[in-house]
Protein backbone atom coordinates (compact mmCIF):
# COMPACT_ATOMS: atom_id res chain seq x y z
CA UNK A 1 0.00 0.00 0.00
CA UNK A 2 1.41 3.39 -0.96
CA UNK A 3 0.84 6.66 0.86
CA UNK A 4 0.54 10.16 -0.59
CA UNK A 5 0.93 13.33 1.42
CA UNK A 6 -1.34 16.20 0.35
CA UNK A 7 -0.65 19.65 1.78
CA UNK A 8 -3.13 22.55 1.93
CA UNK A 9 -3.04 24.76 -1.16
CA UNK A 10 -3.54 28.50 -1.74
CA UNK A 11 -4.85 28.32 -5.30
CA UNK A 12 -5.35 26.09 -8.33
CA UNK A 13 -4.21 27.36 -11.71
CA UNK A 14 -2.98 25.97 -15.02
CA UNK A 15 -4.01 23.88 -17.99
CA UNK A 16 -4.49 20.16 -18.30
CA UNK A 17 -5.13 17.52 -20.94
CA UNK A 18 -6.90 14.66 -19.23
CA UNK A 19 -6.34 10.98 -20.01
CA UNK A 20 -8.78 9.37 -22.42
CA UNK A 21 -12.29 8.72 -21.22
CA UNK A 22 -12.41 5.37 -19.44
CA UNK A 23 -15.96 4.51 -20.55
CA UNK A 24 -15.25 5.23 -24.21
CA UNK A 25 -11.89 3.44 -24.11
CA UNK A 26 -13.58 0.26 -22.83
CA UNK A 27 -16.15 0.30 -25.62
CA UNK A 28 -13.71 1.12 -28.40
CA UNK A 29 -11.37 -1.65 -27.22
CA UNK A 30 -14.12 -4.29 -27.21
CA UNK A 31 -15.69 -3.32 -30.52
CA UNK A 32 -12.26 -3.08 -32.13
CA UNK A 33 -11.60 -6.66 -31.01
CA UNK A 34 -14.82 -7.85 -32.68
CA UNK A 35 -14.50 -5.76 -35.85
CA UNK A 36 -12.84 -6.42 -39.17
CA UNK A 37 -9.59 -4.56 -39.86
CA UNK A 38 -7.16 -2.51 -37.78
CA UNK A 39 -8.52 0.06 -35.38
CA UNK A 40 -6.18 2.88 -34.35
CA UNK A 41 -6.97 4.73 -31.12
CA UNK A 42 -5.21 7.84 -29.84
CA UNK A 43 -5.38 9.15 -26.24
CA UNK A 44 -6.56 5.75 -25.01
CA UNK A 45 -7.14 5.73 -21.24
CA UNK A 46 -4.05 5.22 -19.11
CA UNK A 47 -6.16 3.65 -16.36
CA UNK A 48 -5.78 -0.02 -15.51
CA UNK A 49 -9.43 -0.92 -16.18
CA UNK A 50 -9.59 -0.29 -19.96
CA UNK A 51 -6.31 -2.17 -20.32
CA UNK A 52 -8.07 -5.17 -18.76
CA UNK A 53 -10.52 -4.92 -21.66
CA UNK A 54 -7.63 -4.84 -24.14
CA UNK A 55 -6.04 -7.90 -22.52
CA UNK A 56 -9.32 -9.79 -22.82
CA UNK A 57 -9.52 -8.90 -26.52
CA UNK A 58 -6.03 -10.33 -27.01
CA UNK A 59 -7.07 -13.52 -25.20
CA UNK A 60 -10.03 -13.80 -27.59
CA UNK A 61 -7.86 -13.64 -30.70
CA UNK A 62 -7.38 -9.94 -31.46
CA UNK A 63 -3.87 -8.58 -31.98
CA UNK A 64 -3.22 -5.64 -29.66
CA UNK A 65 -0.26 -3.29 -30.02
CA UNK A 66 0.21 -0.88 -27.17
CA UNK A 67 2.24 2.26 -27.87
CA UNK A 68 1.56 4.26 -24.73
CA UNK A 69 -1.68 6.13 -25.26
CA UNK A 70 -1.79 5.02 -28.91
CA UNK A 71 -3.37 1.59 -29.37
CA UNK A 72 -3.75 -0.54 -32.47
CA UNK A 73 -6.15 -3.50 -32.50
CA UNK A 74 -6.40 -5.97 -35.37
CA UNK A 75 -9.90 -7.35 -34.91
CA UNK A 76 -11.14 -10.91 -35.14
CA UNK A 77 -13.63 -10.17 -37.92
CA UNK A 78 -16.53 -11.24 -35.74
CA UNK A 79 -15.13 -14.63 -34.70
CA UNK A 80 -13.75 -14.85 -31.18
CA UNK A 81 -11.64 -17.93 -30.49
CA UNK A 82 -11.79 -20.24 -27.49
CA UNK A 83 -9.41 -18.57 -25.00
CA UNK A 84 -6.69 -20.73 -23.50
CA UNK A 85 -6.83 -18.78 -20.23
CA UNK A 86 -9.54 -17.24 -18.08
CA UNK A 87 -10.58 -13.74 -19.14
CA UNK A 88 -9.09 -11.60 -16.37
CA UNK A 89 -11.15 -8.43 -15.87
CA UNK A 90 -8.94 -7.16 -13.04
CA UNK A 91 -10.84 -4.56 -11.02
CA UNK A 92 -13.16 -3.65 -13.86
CA UNK A 93 -16.88 -4.23 -13.50
CA UNK A 94 -17.30 -2.47 -16.85
CA UNK A 95 -15.13 -5.08 -18.54
CA UNK A 96 -16.90 -8.01 -16.93
CA UNK A 97 -20.48 -6.88 -17.54
CA UNK A 98 -20.07 -5.51 -21.07
CA UNK A 99 -17.76 -8.31 -22.23
CA UNK A 100 -20.34 -10.89 -21.13
CA UNK A 101 -22.75 -9.53 -23.73
CA UNK A 102 -20.07 -9.31 -26.41
CA UNK A 103 -18.89 -12.94 -26.14
CA UNK A 104 -22.25 -14.57 -25.47
CA UNK A 105 -23.01 -15.35 -29.14
CA UNK A 106 -19.75 -17.22 -29.73
CA UNK A 107 -19.79 -21.05 -29.51
CA UNK A 108 -17.20 -21.42 -26.76
CA UNK A 109 -17.00 -21.63 -22.99
CA UNK A 110 -15.62 -18.50 -21.34
CA UNK A 111 -14.67 -17.95 -17.71
CA UNK A 112 -14.44 -14.34 -16.52
CA UNK A 113 -12.49 -13.65 -13.34
CA UNK A 114 -11.34 -10.55 -11.45
CA UNK A 115 -9.71 -9.33 -8.27
CA UNK A 116 -11.28 -9.67 -4.83
CA UNK A 117 -13.19 -6.39 -5.11
CA UNK A 118 -14.73 -7.44 -8.42
CA UNK A 119 -15.92 -10.76 -7.00
CA UNK A 120 -18.03 -8.79 -4.48
CA UNK A 121 -19.95 -6.81 -7.08
CA UNK A 122 -23.37 -7.94 -8.34
CA UNK A 123 -23.53 -9.74 -11.68
CA UNK A 124 -27.06 -11.13 -11.53
CA UNK A 125 -28.27 -7.99 -13.29
CA UNK A 126 -26.69 -9.11 -16.57
CA UNK A 127 -27.67 -12.77 -16.25
CA UNK A 128 -31.40 -12.05 -16.55
CA UNK A 129 -31.41 -10.36 -19.99
CA UNK A 130 -28.67 -12.58 -21.42
CA UNK A 131 -30.45 -15.71 -20.21
CA UNK A 132 -33.62 -14.51 -21.93
CA UNK A 133 -31.57 -14.34 -25.14
CA UNK A 134 -30.47 -17.96 -24.74
CA UNK A 135 -27.20 -17.65 -22.85
CA UNK A 136 -26.31 -20.18 -20.19
CA UNK A 137 -24.41 -18.26 -17.53
CA UNK A 138 -23.06 -19.68 -14.26
CA UNK A 139 -22.43 -17.36 -11.29
CA UNK A 140 -21.32 -17.96 -7.71
CA UNK A 141 -24.12 -16.63 -5.51
CA UNK A 142 -24.77 -13.89 -8.06
CA UNK A 143 -21.11 -12.91 -8.33
CA UNK A 144 -17.96 -13.62 -10.33
CA UNK A 145 -16.32 -15.78 -11.44
CA UNK A 146 -18.70 -16.06 -14.39
CA UNK A 147 -18.81 -18.97 -16.79
CA UNK A 148 -20.59 -18.34 -20.09
CA UNK A 149 -21.54 -21.16 -22.41
CA UNK A 150 -21.91 -19.22 -25.65
CA UNK A 151 -24.11 -19.98 -28.62
CA UNK A 152 -26.85 -18.63 -30.90
CA UNK A 153 -28.85 -15.76 -29.42
CA UNK A 154 -32.46 -14.68 -29.93
CA UNK A 155 -33.57 -11.05 -29.82
CA UNK A 156 -35.55 -9.83 -26.80
CA UNK A 157 -37.58 -6.82 -25.72
CA UNK A 158 -36.16 -5.83 -22.33
CA UNK A 159 -37.00 -3.15 -19.76
CA UNK A 160 -33.98 -2.36 -17.58
CA UNK A 161 -35.03 -2.54 -13.91
CA UNK A 162 -32.30 -0.16 -12.70
CA UNK A 163 -30.43 2.60 -14.56
CA UNK A 164 -27.21 0.96 -15.76
CA UNK A 165 -25.15 1.84 -18.82
CA UNK A 166 -23.23 -1.41 -18.36
CA UNK A 167 -26.35 -3.61 -18.45
CA UNK A 168 -27.65 -1.64 -21.43
CA UNK A 169 -24.34 -2.18 -23.20
CA UNK A 170 -24.28 -5.93 -22.49
CA UNK A 171 -27.74 -6.25 -24.07
CA UNK A 172 -26.82 -4.10 -27.09
CA UNK A 173 -23.57 -6.01 -27.66
CA UNK A 174 -25.43 -9.32 -27.50
CA UNK A 175 -28.29 -7.97 -29.64
CA UNK A 176 -25.79 -6.94 -32.31
CA UNK A 177 -25.08 -10.64 -32.84
CA UNK A 178 -28.55 -12.11 -32.18
CA UNK A 179 -31.27 -13.35 -34.49
CA UNK A 180 -33.90 -10.62 -34.90
CA UNK A 181 -34.08 -7.07 -33.53
CA UNK A 182 -33.39 -6.54 -29.83
CA UNK A 183 -35.05 -3.62 -28.08
CA UNK A 184 -34.36 -2.15 -24.68
CA UNK A 185 -35.98 0.61 -22.67
CA UNK A 186 -34.54 2.63 -19.78
CA UNK A 187 -36.66 4.79 -17.47
CA UNK A 188 -33.63 6.99 -16.72
CA UNK A 189 -31.40 7.71 -19.68
CA UNK A 190 -27.87 6.55 -18.98
CA UNK A 191 -24.65 7.60 -20.70
CA UNK A 192 -24.85 6.84 -24.41
CA UNK A 193 -21.22 6.06 -25.27
CA UNK A 194 -22.18 2.57 -26.44
CA UNK A 195 -24.67 3.89 -28.96
CA UNK A 196 -22.10 6.30 -30.41
CA UNK A 197 -19.37 3.64 -30.44
CA UNK A 198 -21.57 1.08 -32.19
CA UNK A 199 -22.49 3.59 -34.89
CA UNK A 200 -18.84 4.61 -35.27
CA UNK A 201 -17.93 0.98 -36.00
CA UNK A 202 -20.71 0.76 -38.61
CA UNK A 203 -23.66 -0.69 -36.70
CA UNK A 204 -27.24 0.49 -37.17
CA UNK A 205 -29.39 1.16 -34.12
CA UNK A 206 -32.35 3.40 -33.43
CA UNK A 207 -33.62 5.36 -30.43
CA UNK A 208 -37.30 6.15 -30.08
CA UNK A 209 -37.75 8.21 -26.88
CA UNK A 210 -36.67 5.86 -24.06
CA UNK A 211 -36.38 2.74 -26.26
CA UNK A 212 -33.35 1.52 -28.19
CA UNK A 213 -33.44 -1.15 -30.87
CA UNK A 214 -30.60 -2.91 -32.66
CA UNK A 215 -30.92 -5.43 -35.51
CA UNK A 216 -28.85 -8.58 -35.14
CA UNK A 217 -26.36 -10.09 -37.54
CA UNK A 218 -24.40 -6.90 -38.12
CA UNK A 219 -20.69 -6.74 -38.92
CA UNK A 220 -18.36 -4.07 -37.55
CA UNK A 221 -15.50 -2.32 -39.30
CA UNK A 222 -12.34 -0.77 -37.89
CA UNK A 223 -12.06 2.96 -37.17
CA UNK A 224 -9.43 5.60 -36.45
CA UNK A 225 -10.42 7.66 -33.41
CA UNK A 226 -9.14 9.92 -30.66
CA UNK A 227 -10.63 9.25 -27.23
CA UNK A 228 -11.89 12.46 -25.57
CA UNK A 229 -10.57 13.50 -22.16
CA UNK A 230 -12.34 11.83 -19.26
CA UNK A 231 -15.14 13.87 -17.60
CA UNK A 232 -15.11 11.69 -14.47
CA UNK A 233 -11.40 12.45 -14.06
CA UNK A 234 -12.08 16.13 -14.72
CA UNK A 235 -14.57 16.10 -11.81
CA UNK A 236 -11.77 16.21 -9.24
CA UNK A 237 -10.18 19.32 -10.72
CA UNK A 238 -13.53 21.02 -11.38
CA UNK A 239 -14.37 20.59 -7.70
CA UNK A 240 -10.88 21.72 -6.67
CA UNK A 241 -11.33 24.93 -8.69
CA UNK A 242 -14.44 25.74 -6.64
CA UNK A 243 -12.37 25.82 -3.45
CA UNK A 244 -10.26 28.86 -4.39
CA UNK A 245 -11.59 32.34 -5.30
CA UNK A 246 -8.71 33.05 -7.69
CA UNK A 247 -8.63 29.65 -9.39
CA UNK A 248 -8.12 29.52 -13.16
CA UNK A 249 -8.15 26.14 -14.86
CA UNK A 250 -8.25 25.16 -18.55
CA UNK A 251 -9.19 21.61 -19.54
CA UNK A 252 -8.36 20.80 -23.15
CA UNK A 253 -10.01 18.19 -25.42
CA UNK A 254 -12.53 17.20 -22.75
CA UNK A 255 -15.38 14.81 -23.51
CA UNK A 256 -18.60 16.81 -23.14
CA UNK A 257 -21.18 14.19 -24.02
CA UNK A 258 -24.62 15.58 -23.00
CA UNK A 259 -25.36 12.45 -20.94
CA UNK A 260 -22.26 13.29 -18.86
CA UNK A 261 -22.78 17.06 -18.66
CA UNK A 262 -24.79 16.98 -15.43
CA UNK A 263 -21.54 17.52 -13.55
CA UNK A 264 -20.93 20.80 -15.37
CA UNK A 265 -24.46 21.90 -14.44
CA UNK A 266 -23.84 21.06 -10.79
CA UNK A 267 -20.49 22.85 -10.48
CA UNK A 268 -22.01 25.85 -12.25
CA UNK A 269 -24.86 25.85 -9.73
CA UNK A 270 -22.26 25.67 -6.95
CA UNK A 271 -20.55 28.80 -8.28
CA UNK A 272 -18.17 27.83 -11.06
CA UNK A 273 -17.88 30.10 -14.08
CA UNK A 274 -17.35 27.87 -17.11
CA UNK A 275 -16.44 29.24 -20.53
CA UNK A 276 -16.41 26.93 -23.56
CA UNK A 277 -13.44 27.88 -25.72
CA UNK A 278 -13.82 25.26 -28.44
CA UNK A 279 -16.37 22.59 -29.36
CA UNK A 280 -16.17 19.78 -31.93
CA UNK A 281 -17.83 16.42 -32.62
CA UNK A 282 -16.04 13.18 -33.48
CA UNK A 283 -17.80 9.82 -33.90
CA UNK A 284 -20.86 11.26 -32.15
CA UNK A 285 -18.89 12.41 -29.09
CA UNK A 286 -18.73 16.13 -28.27
CA UNK A 287 -15.23 17.34 -27.39
CA UNK A 288 -14.43 20.78 -26.02
CA UNK A 289 -11.91 23.00 -24.30
CA UNK A 290 -13.25 24.77 -21.22
CA UNK A 291 -12.02 27.39 -18.78
CA UNK A 292 -13.15 27.25 -15.14
CA UNK A 293 -13.01 29.97 -12.49
CA UNK A 294 -14.66 30.19 -9.10
CA UNK A 295 -17.18 33.02 -8.85
CA UNK A 296 -17.01 35.24 -5.73
CA UNK A 297 -20.20 33.53 -4.53
CA UNK A 298 -18.90 30.01 -5.16
CA UNK A 299 -20.14 27.23 -2.88
CA UNK A 300 -23.01 29.28 -1.39
CA UNK A 301 -25.96 27.58 -3.11
CA UNK A 302 -27.76 24.73 -1.31
CA UNK A 303 -27.78 21.62 -3.40
CA UNK A 304 -29.74 18.37 -3.26
CA UNK A 305 -29.04 15.47 -5.59
CA UNK A 306 -31.66 12.76 -6.05
CA UNK A 307 -33.60 10.74 -8.62
CA UNK A 308 -32.34 10.84 -12.19
CA UNK A 309 -29.60 13.32 -11.27
CA UNK A 310 -28.12 10.80 -8.84
CA UNK A 311 -27.91 8.21 -11.60
CA UNK A 312 -26.14 10.70 -13.87
CA UNK A 313 -23.64 11.72 -11.16
CA UNK A 314 -23.04 8.33 -9.54
CA UNK A 315 -19.26 8.40 -10.15
CA UNK A 316 -18.90 12.04 -9.09
CA UNK A 317 -20.77 11.81 -5.76
CA UNK A 318 -17.65 10.98 -3.70
CA UNK A 319 -15.78 14.15 -4.72
CA UNK A 320 -18.91 16.32 -4.40
CA UNK A 321 -19.31 14.90 -0.89
CA UNK A 322 -15.66 15.63 -0.11
CA UNK A 323 -16.05 19.36 -0.89
CA UNK A 324 -19.56 19.63 0.62
CA UNK A 325 -18.34 20.76 4.09
CA UNK A 326 -16.66 23.79 2.48
CA UNK A 327 -19.88 24.97 0.83
CA UNK A 328 -22.02 27.65 2.43
CA UNK A 329 -25.14 25.53 2.71
CA UNK A 330 -24.05 21.93 2.25
CA UNK A 331 -24.86 19.14 -0.18
CA UNK A 332 -27.21 16.21 0.30
CA UNK A 333 -27.80 13.24 -1.95
CA UNK A 334 -30.25 10.35 -2.01
CA UNK A 335 -31.20 7.39 -4.24
CA UNK A 336 -27.53 6.38 -4.35
CA UNK A 337 -27.74 2.88 -2.86
CA UNK A 338 -25.74 1.74 -5.90
CA UNK A 339 -22.70 3.36 -4.25
CA UNK A 340 -22.79 0.63 -1.61
CA UNK A 341 -21.78 -1.97 -4.21
CA UNK A 342 -19.14 -0.17 -6.24
CA UNK A 343 -15.41 -0.90 -5.87
CA UNK A 344 -16.12 -0.32 -2.20
CA UNK A 345 -19.08 0.76 -0.08
CA UNK A 346 -18.50 4.35 -1.14
CA UNK A 347 -21.11 5.84 1.18
CA UNK A 348 -19.49 4.18 4.19
CA UNK A 349 -15.97 5.19 3.13
CA UNK A 350 -16.97 8.80 2.43
CA UNK A 351 -18.57 8.90 5.89
CA UNK A 352 -15.51 7.35 7.55
CA UNK A 353 -13.12 9.82 5.97
CA UNK A 354 -15.33 12.87 6.53
CA UNK A 355 -15.39 11.90 10.19
CA UNK A 356 -11.60 11.51 10.24
CA UNK A 357 -11.29 15.08 8.92
CA UNK A 358 -13.69 16.41 11.55
CA UNK A 359 -16.83 16.89 9.46
CA UNK A 360 -20.39 16.59 10.68
CA UNK A 361 -22.87 14.67 8.51
CA UNK A 362 -25.81 12.28 8.61
CA UNK A 363 -25.53 8.94 6.85
CA UNK A 364 -28.48 7.14 5.24
CA UNK A 365 -28.73 3.81 3.47
CA UNK A 366 -28.93 5.62 0.12
CA UNK A 367 -27.00 8.81 0.73
CA UNK A 368 -25.62 11.52 2.99
CA UNK A 369 -26.56 14.96 4.34
CA UNK A 370 -23.41 17.08 4.68
CA UNK A 371 -23.86 20.57 6.16
CA UNK A 372 -21.76 23.46 4.91
CA UNK A 373 -19.64 26.09 6.68
CA UNK A 374 -17.31 23.49 8.16
CA UNK A 375 -13.54 23.61 8.44
CA UNK A 376 -11.84 20.25 8.01
CA UNK A 377 -8.47 19.26 9.40
CA UNK A 378 -5.79 17.02 7.96
CA UNK A 379 -6.07 13.31 8.71
CA UNK A 380 -5.08 9.87 7.52
CA UNK A 381 -7.51 8.83 4.79
CA UNK A 382 -8.53 5.23 4.18
CA UNK A 383 -8.98 4.82 0.42
CA UNK A 384 -10.34 1.30 0.81
CA UNK A 385 -8.28 0.64 -2.36
CA UNK A 386 -10.98 2.62 -4.20
CA UNK A 387 -9.60 5.06 -6.78
CA UNK A 388 -12.44 7.61 -6.48
CA UNK A 389 -12.18 7.75 -2.68
CA UNK A 390 -8.40 8.31 -2.81
CA UNK A 391 -8.75 11.17 -5.29
CA UNK A 392 -11.86 12.73 -3.71
CA UNK A 393 -10.21 13.19 -0.34
CA UNK A 394 -7.02 14.50 -1.91
CA UNK A 395 -9.25 17.36 -3.12
CA UNK A 396 -10.78 17.82 0.34
CA UNK A 397 -7.24 18.00 1.72
CA UNK A 398 -6.45 21.12 -0.33
CA UNK A 399 -8.58 23.30 1.99
CA UNK A 400 -7.96 21.43 5.25
CA UNK A 401 -5.93 22.70 8.17
CA UNK A 402 -2.75 20.65 8.22
CA UNK A 403 -1.44 17.86 6.05
CA UNK A 404 -3.45 14.85 4.90
CA UNK A 405 -2.08 11.37 4.26
CA UNK A 406 -3.90 9.27 1.65
CA UNK A 407 -3.42 5.62 2.59
CA UNK A 408 -3.74 3.34 -0.44
CA UNK A 409 -3.10 6.18 -2.88
CA UNK A 410 -1.98 3.72 -5.56
CA UNK A 411 -5.66 2.94 -6.15
CA UNK A 412 -5.84 6.09 -8.30
CA UNK A 413 -4.03 4.15 -11.04
CA UNK A 414 -7.21 2.18 -11.73
CA UNK A 415 -8.57 5.19 -13.62
CA UNK A 416 -6.06 8.05 -13.42
CA UNK A 417 -2.38 7.15 -12.79
CA UNK A 418 -1.26 10.76 -13.37
CA UNK A 419 -3.68 12.26 -10.83
CA UNK A 420 -1.29 13.16 -8.01
CA UNK A 421 1.33 14.50 -10.43
CA UNK A 422 -1.26 16.78 -12.06
CA UNK A 423 -2.57 17.89 -8.66
CA UNK A 424 0.89 18.94 -7.53
CA UNK A 425 1.49 20.81 -10.79
CA UNK A 426 -1.76 22.80 -10.58
CA UNK A 427 -1.71 23.75 -6.89
CA UNK A 428 0.40 26.28 -5.03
Amino acid sequence: MSEQLVRPARTLQGSLVLPGDKSISHRYAMLAGLAEGTTRLSNFSTGADPHSSLACMAALGATVENKGTHIEVIGTGGEFRQPTVDLDCGNSGSTMRMLSGLIAAHPHTFTLIGDHSLTLRPMERIRKPLSLMGVKMDLVDGHAPITIHGGPLTAIDFDTPIPSAQVKTAVLFAGLQASGTTSLSESVRTRDHSEHALRAFGATLRRDQDRLSIPGGQKLHAIDATVPGDMSSAAFFLCAALLFPDSNLILDSLGMNPTRSALLDVVTALGARIKVLNLEEHHGEVIGTIQINAAPSALTTPFKIDGALTAQLIDELPVLSAIAPYTGTGISFRDAKELRIKESDRIALVAKNLKAMGAEFTEYEDGLDIPGNQQLHGATIDSGTDHRIAMAFAIAALRAEGDTLIDGAEAAAISFPEFFTHLETLTD
